[in-house]
Parts: C-alpha cells; structure tokens; sequence
C-alpha cells in the first residue's frame, strides 16, 4: 500500500480541501496522513484519516479573530496572516520532516508546507494551489521591467521557504517556483469557474472542485423545526469574519437588523460570544458548525466571507450569494462569482453598515431568479466533473511516471 501523507494550516475552510482528498485516496487505496493544527484532530479523525499533529495547540479562530480585528485593510490582513502561518510552518519543520519519512508521496498544500522536507528526504511531490494569482505565467515572454518587478516580488515570496532551507543545508531559492512539483499541481476549481490560463505550464491541472456530499448529516430538531415552519432563509456564513476574540454586537446587529427591515428569515453561524447574551427575534436562529454540503440546500441565498471553500459551495449547491470578502483573496473569490452572474456585486467588509446590505438583499431580490438559475447550471455542470476523482487519478499517474 502506497503512503501518503499532506500537510495543511489555517481556518477549517483551509483544512477541509484536503479532507476530502484524503478521504478519495483511501477509498481507492492508499495510505494517507494529514498533518495539521491539534485543533483540527476530531475534524480530522472522525472523517477516517490517520492525523499527526503540527505546531502549537492554538484557537486557530480567536487567531485570526485578533489579526482580523487589528487590520483592515486586505491586503496586509492578507500578509498578518500569511506571516503567522509561515512563522508556525518555519518552527514545525522538524516535525514535518518526521512525519514525511518513509512515505511515497508528499502531497504539498498551498502554503507549500512539507515542500523543503520531501526535497531532503528524496520524496517526490505533487503541489496543491488554491488562488490561481499564486501560479506562474512560465510561458508568457516578459519585458526586462517584468523580470525585474517579478524577481523582486518572488525574491521576498521566497524568504519563508530559504529559512527552512537552511535548516537542512539546501542552497537557497530565487522564487517559491523552484520549490515546486516538476511532476504536478492540482488546481481544485471548475473549468467551468475559471478559464485556464494559456501561460501556465501543462503541470498546472484544474481538477474540478473537491467535495463530499455527508449524507449522514441530521439537524438537531430545533434547527430543523425552524426551517420548516416558514419560507427558506438567508444563511449568514461568515466563516472567519465571525469568529470572536470579543464580542462583536455592533456587527451581528448590522446584519439582523437588515434582515428584519427585508422581511427575511435567517439562519446565522458563527458570532458564539455575542450569541451568548443576544436574543435573536422568531424569525431568525442561530446553529453551530453545520456541514455547507446540508446547510445551504436548505437557503434561499448565502451571505459569506469568500473563502475558498464557502464560495466553492455556494456553487457545488447552486445557491445564490452575497460575498462579503474581507482579505485579498477572498476578493479574487469573490470576483469569480460575480463574473459569472451567481452573485451580486461584492460588499467591502471595511464599507459594511446595515443600509450596505438592506442594498445587497434588494439587489439579490431583485436579480434572484436569474442567479439561481445560473447557479443551478453552474452547480449542474461542477457536479459532472468529478473533481476529487480526477485529482486522485492525476496523483496515480504521476507516481507511476
């Protein structure tokens, strides 16, 4: 039996693309191991993967609660975080390098964790990218001030990488390319989402998105009473954006008072310490960590923060959505589904007030009709694809080439 092992950081929306990589690799035969946060250990093993913890046992939420409460604008809320998670990857790389002995594979995840470690230990790799922005145009000619702009930039990309490096002894890189796979790099989006870029080299593979459908899952019945007394509500899933180092009163008040004032009916997650001594009205209920694969057939519209799994979602289940992207990524996330007509225009977090979403709801109630029949297609066409499938099929060529 082949042995795998992946290793992944950050919120559950980071962890779960591997989740259910993992769970394709065992069901065709392999031997796999997830390392991640100690947090994520219950996540992770009640889905029936082999977890070895890496790094320190933190609240990756109140984490990034704090990072998020400090900065507000995206682009350095984008790289606070990115410096955290490489600062606990620099520090784990000894328990990384452990985990990787002996394996056949080392499946590399977006923030190329495990990348170094393979390299040291003579295992091949296959690289995951999540944010299309992080590959490279290899095939595109560049003018001098191109080379001299993007050297720059790939230079200090590189920095965190060459600190594990030295570690071992390797000699030093210009870009996190040359950390790369040779062999393979999946890309878990929908052809369908995102044109492949003619400048990207063949290695580069959209897969479709990857995804499980959980059909065990059964609501508790208070959440399930609610939603069948009354028209399908909007689903407030703010992923990270949500998460409290405090109370966020002001915010959540945003949001339920703009559902009130649009006649809508809500389901909300996240906000766990205002929740704590708020009183929603009839109308609206609060849940707790729900699977997205149940959760959003049962609203009308999604109301999120555009990460990369949330959005994914919204189009695996062809619901209708208002991004409310808060890092620069997320924007990118967020740009995709607006391009392809499943979203209204995305809501700046920084610019968010009660009258900026009341603004959103009656764009969405006006448009609506449109957008779920485009998200329905959308959602028609991904499921058709297969993509955890492909990627494991991908993973078993490259390992015999």
């Amino acid at each position: 039996m082949k042995k795998i092992a992946m290793f992944t950081m950050g919120t559950r929306g980071d962890v779960q693309p591997y989740i259910f990589l993992s769970k394709e690799l065992i069901k065709n035969g392999y031997d796999v191991t997830l390392g991640c946060h100690p947090c994520w250990q219950n996540l992770i093993e009640e889905a029936g993967i082999y977890f070895e913890p890496i790094g320190p046992d933190i609240d990756i939420e109140k984490e990034a609660a704090i990072i998020r409460g400090k900065i507000s604008n995206p682009v350095l809320s984008m790289l606070k975080t990115m410096n955290f998670v490489f600062r606990i990857i620099q520090n784990s790389t000894h328990e990384i390098f452990e985990v990787c002995k002996g394996k056949d594979l080392i499946i590399v995840s977006h923030s190329q964790m495990g990348a170094t470690e393979a390299e040291v230990l003579g295992i091949p790799t296959v690289n995951v990218t999540l944010q299309k922005e992080m590959i490279g145009e290899k095939l595109k000619s560049q003018t001098f001030k191109d080379k001299l702009i993007g050297g720059m930039i790939a230079k200090q990309v590189a920095k965190p990488y060459n600190k594990i490096r030295k570690v071992y002894g390797l000699k030093a890189v210009k870009s996190a390319d040359e950390i790369m796979s040779e062999k393979l790099n999946l890309i878990p989006i929908s052809k369908y989402v995102l044109e492949r870029n003619p400048y990207w080299e063949e290695k580069n593979v959209l897969t479709g998105y990857w995804y499980d459908e959980e059909p065990e899952y059964v609501p508790d019945e208070r959440l399930k009473n609610f939603l069948a007394d009354g028209d399908k509500p909007v689903i407030l899933a703010l992923g990270a954006m949500s998460f409290e180092d405090e109370s966020e009163k002001e915010k959540l008040d945003m949001f339920v008072n703009a559902f009130k004032r649009t006649g809508c009916r809500a389901v909300i997650q996240g906000f766990q310490k205002t929740m704590q001594n708020y009183e929603l009205p009839e109308t609206m209920i609060a849940c707790g960590s729900v699977p997205h694969s149940w959760l959003f057939k049962q609203g009308k519209f999604v109301i999120h923060h555009c990460g990369f799994g949330t959005s994914a979602a919204t189009m695996i289940y062809g619901i209708p959505s208002i991004p409310v992207p808060h890092v620069l990524d997320q924007m990118g996330f967020a740009m995709q589904l607006s391009d392809i007509n499943v979203s209204t225009k995305p809501l700046k977090s920084k610019d968010l007030s009660e009258q900026s979403i009341i603004g959103a709801i009656e764009e969405m109630k006006y448009t609506y009709d449109e957008k779920k029949k485009n998200a329905e297609m959308i959602s028609q066409k991904i499921q058709s694809e297969n993509g955890v499938a492909n990627a494991v099929r991908l993973i078993e060529t490259a390992m015999q080439s």
